[in-house]
């Protein structure tokens, strides 16, 4: 495993974390706290020493699966949890210093430490951005020592640019893919200038960029890639990237006949990602410990080439760019 600095922070992290949505079961299956603990000790056992996952995540369960786990390893995790998309509506008039402090401290709780290594507002409403009462909480926090660093998870690069603005925002969570392209061109080195570390999530387009994935392939009620590709749930752009299912499935045959003769596309999609110098740690997701160590393997993997690089860039041009990139 390699590690790099995580902006401000000063922490060195794993350049390839775990992110832990899916955290102890697939999207649309119950949480399971045997298995969430079981991927997590095989992560960590692996190099891995960051970990992201948020209060809404199964209702509290993947943070509180990530504190025992805290609890009985002796080396120094770094962990990032959410705040903020347990309000409901989740608008703007909603976001009060108040509402954000209760979250903070029901994570103390569900994970069992003292303070929070990496809170982030989780992507939150526009009008938040333009509301300095609401990071001056963090401030506040900070000094009563339940947060050591405050980030935000965004939707859009333009959040991302706002967001950044805040001195004290330390960390920006972003997608970040080979079928979204966008935050590499402004965003990526306004944030190194400022000295932001950047957290690449959705690395691999909900799956799609594993290339296990057909048109046949059957996603359960509850699972978000059947049920939010619209936007039904929550900002479509969660769900594979924003891309329309079919045209990702020809986009991922494309960069198939690019990287021939893989079993999965996985490795290469994450190393692509860390082919960008201002990205800190990609995150990618595991429902089994079995899907650990192929997304582990891309740090093993040499540097992709210019002629692969330029490839990637062609396919997300003839199939992604008019659909997502001003979108997001």
């Amino acid at each position: 495993m390699n590690y790099r600095r995580l902006g401000k922070t000063g922490f060195e992290v794993s350049e390839i974390g775990l992110g832990a949505w899916q955290l102890g079961g697939k999207w649309g299956s119950a949480f399971s706290h045997d298995s969430a603990e079981r991927i997590l000790h095989a992560a960590i056992d692996q190099g891995v020493n960051f970990i992201d996952t948020a209060d809404v995540y199964s209702a509290g369960e993947s943070e509180a699966a990530v504190g025992r786990v805290l609890k009985a390893r002796s080396e120094r995790i770094y962990v990032a949890t959410k705040c903020g998309r347990q309000i409901r509506p989740h608008t703007n008039e909603n976001y009060t210093p108040r509402a954000l402090r209760t979250y903070v401290e029901n994570s103390l709780r569900n994970m069992r430490v003292e303070a929070l290594d990496l809170i982030q507002l989780h992507c939150p409403p526009w009008e938040v951005y333009y509301r300095p009462e609401i990071f001056g909480l963090f401030d506040r926090l900070k000094e009563e020592g339940k947060i050591l660093n405050m980030g935000v998870s965004v939707e859009k690069v333009e959040e991302a640019l706002k967001a950044i603005e805040y001195p004290n925002v330390t960390t920006v969570q972003i997608i970040f893919n080979m079928f979204r392209h966008r935050p590499s061109e402004l965003f990526f080195p306004e944030a190194q200038k400022k000295g932001v570390g950047i957290l690449a999530r959705v690395p691999l387009a909900s799956g799609l960029l594993t290339g296990a994935y057909g048109k046949h392939t059957l996603f359960q009620p509850g699972d978000h890639r059947r049920d939010n590709r619209q936007g039904e749930q929550f900002d479509k752009g969660e769900t594979f990237s924003g891309v329309d299912y079919d045209t990702g499935l020809k986009a991922v045959e494309a960069l198939k006949k690019l990287f021939p003769g893989r079993e999965s596309l996985a490795p290469l999609a994450l190393r692509w990602v860390l082919m960008f110098e201002a990205v800190s740690t990609v995150i990618p997701g595991a429902s089994r410990v079995e899907q650990v160590a192929p997304n582990l393997a891309a740090a093993a993997l040499p540097p992709l080439t210019e002629e692969e690089m330029q490839g990637v860039r062609a396919i997300y041009g003839r199939y992604i760019r008019g659909l997502v990139h001003q979108l997001w």
